[in-house]
């Protein structure tokens, strides 16, 4: 699980660098303002979450079930969460209705903020070795 979370804070930390350059350059010709901002969410908290699973990676050992359903969350959550911002930002561009996914971002967004209070958990109760 150790290797897996850094592998995919890599992934979703390269991923989150296209995607910003994608909307920056490409997208800012086809999205109205508002559209290109959600978008513009969607990469923050992508790297937000790369930067998260990276540290979870280099600190945590994986040892307790609690450790592994941090990342899990989190890795779950940011595809909900920032995968339906995506797809809803260019629902009108693509001409196809996309609404159906509305509730994934708050699911997501959910599952984000259980990873970080059972890595706040963890901290608390029996801190992070070095």
């Amino acid at each position: 699980m150790k290797t897996f979370t850094l592998l995919m804070g890599s992934f979703y930390g390269m991923t989150s660098v296209l995607l910003g350059a994608f909307g920056a350059h490409t997208l800012k010709k086809t999205l109205g303002t508002e559209k290109l901002s959600s978008f513009e969410v969607g990469v923050r908290y992508q790297m937000y979450s790369a930067f998260f699973l990276l540290i979870l990676g280099l600190f945590l050992k994986f040892e307790s079930n609690t450790e592994k359903w941090i990342s899990i969350l989190m890795l779950t959550g940011t595809l909900l969460f920032s995968g339906s911002i995506y797809l809803l930002s260019m629902q009108e561009a693509w001409r196809i209705n996309l609404r159906f996914l509305g509730p994934a971002t708050p699911i997501g967004g959910l599952m984000m903020i259980l990873s970080w209070g059972f890595l706040l958990y963890t901290i608390l109760s029996k801190g992070v070795s070095h």
